[in-house]
């Protein structure tokens, strides 16, 4: 997708979520905590702010793994995922940061059937 496509997309999806949710447009944190609470599969509930830090790596890493970045190692007594990293990552720019997250968030919605 080129930059212009992701972010005709990116605001799509942001305005899906907020309807969905009846809020305002999420940014890319509250969507990598939706992706989080997603992956975890325990549904919605209180997270303290640890474990809101750790679902957003957790959809970090989901999210990677599309790439081959990370492969799930498997779950742990609580049922949280735990990922290991099979290869570096390559250093980007902000805006290519910013480009491969939203690109990668919209894969994974688009794989949900949400948008």
């Amino acid at each position: 997708m080129t930059p212009a496509e992701i972010n005709v997309k990116w605001d799509a999806l942001q305005q899906r979520i907020a309807e969905d949710f009846d809020n305002e447009k999420p940014d890319i944190k509250v969507m990598l905590f939706l992706i989080g609470v997603q992956e975890l599969g325990q549904g919605p509930r209180k997270f303290s702010k640890r474990q809101k830090e750790e679902l957003m790596h957790i959809a970090n890493c989901r999210l990677f793994s599309m790439l081959g970045f990370y492969e799930l190692e498997g779950l742990d007594q609580d049922g949280w995922p735990h990922w290991k990293r099979t290869k570096v990552i390559p250093n980007y720019t902000l805006l290519e940061q910013e480009m491969l997250i939203k690109s990668l968030i919209i894969n994974y919605f688009e794989e949900q059937g949400v948008v």
